[in-house]
Order: structure tokens, then sequence, then C-alpha cells
């Protein structure tokens, strides 16, 4: 762990709001894409980025300051997402709608370095394809694919917010690779 991320914990640790404030900014990034993921709503991920902080600002002093402090913010965000899973109606009852909410208007500036109109178009229609393919993995599966491609976290660090082995980090991964892989009609089952 860098040397100055444990000396704001230390500090926090004793009490220090303006040390926590300045973990909070580094790492909130973190926790509301896991929960934005997870959740996929803008309004519960915020609230629940801020919740996970009243939580770990509860129970900073028991956090050990030579461990890392993402993966150990990330269990809890993750615990808290699923107590809000939990809460409310099943996700597949959910419809999911594309297009930006009332008023707001788009103004695109030309970009010399932009892609064509068709590579622009045909990269849309993968990334619609991956992230339709990604929402039906397992939830553990979307969850790991989350955390080590998006937020670029380690096998380890994984392991750590998740509460599993590593080994099963590398499995779930590759597993969820290989559906992907089917369901975005590269190889067959």
């Amino acid at each position: 762990m860098p040397e100055p991320e444990a000396t704001l914990i230390r500090q926090a640790q004793k009490g220090d709001h303006d040390a926590f404030a300045s973990l909070v900014d580094e790492h909130q990034r973190y926790i509301y894409n896991l929960a934005l993921r997870v959740l996929r709503d803008e309004n519960e991920a915020l609230d629940l980025t801020q919740e996970t902080f009243v939580r770990a600002w509860a129970s900073l002093r028991t956090f050990d300051a030579a461990q890392p402090f993402v993966p150990w913010v990330l269990r809890i965000a993750r615990n808290h997402c699923i107590d809000v899973i939990r809460r409310r109606l099943p996700a597949a009852r959910r419809v999911e709608l594309d297009g930006g909410g009332e008023g707001e208007a788009r103004i695109e500036l030309p970009d010399a370095a932009r892609p064509g109109a068709d590579e622009a178009m045909e990269r849309a229609q993968m990334t619609r394809a991956l992230d339709a393919a990604v929402q039906q993995l397992p939830e553990r599966y979307r969850e790991v694919v989350h955390l080590f491609h998006v937020e670029q976290l380690s096998y380890k660090e994984i392991a750590q917010a998740m509460e599993i082995p590593i080994g099963t980090v590398m499995t779930w991964l590759h597993r969820a690779r290989a559906q992907l892989r089917v369901e975005l009609g590269r190889e067959t089952p």
C-alpha cells in the first residue's frame, strides 16, 4: 500500500475527518461504479456510495492500516448492495430503456480524429451487445468482470473485496469470458 494512504488511514483512525475525506475523494469512484453496475440506478448508487463511507468511518478503528483500503471498502459496498437488492423487486421484472431523460440536450462537435460513421456504429452495436451479454451473466460473474475489467483491480484485491479465494476469482472470470464468447457468437458451446 502506498505510504500516503497508510498515513491517511492511521490519521483517520485517530479521528481526523480531513484525512478520511481524502480517502473518500480518492476511492469514491470505485464504490460508485460498483454500486451503479450492481444496482443499475444512479440515485441508488450515489446513496449507497455515501452510506458505504459512513459505514467505513464507523468501522475504521477495526481496519488494519497495513492492508489495502480499496478491497475493504469495496467489501462494505458489495455487502450493502446485496442488502439493497434483497429489499427490491427482482431485477428480471425491470425494463430498462436506452436514451437520456427529458430535457437532456446533447451537442457534439466534429472531431477530425473521430472514427467514421460506419466504424462508430459498429463499435456502438458491439458495445450494446457486450453490455447486454454481461447483464445476462450470473451476478457473481458480472461483479468479477466489472471489478477486473472496469475497476482494474488485481485478482488478490477482488478476492479480498468479495471474500472469496483467488482461485475462485480466476475461475469465475474464465467462465464469464467463456459465456460472453458464446453469447457474442465467437464460439459455440
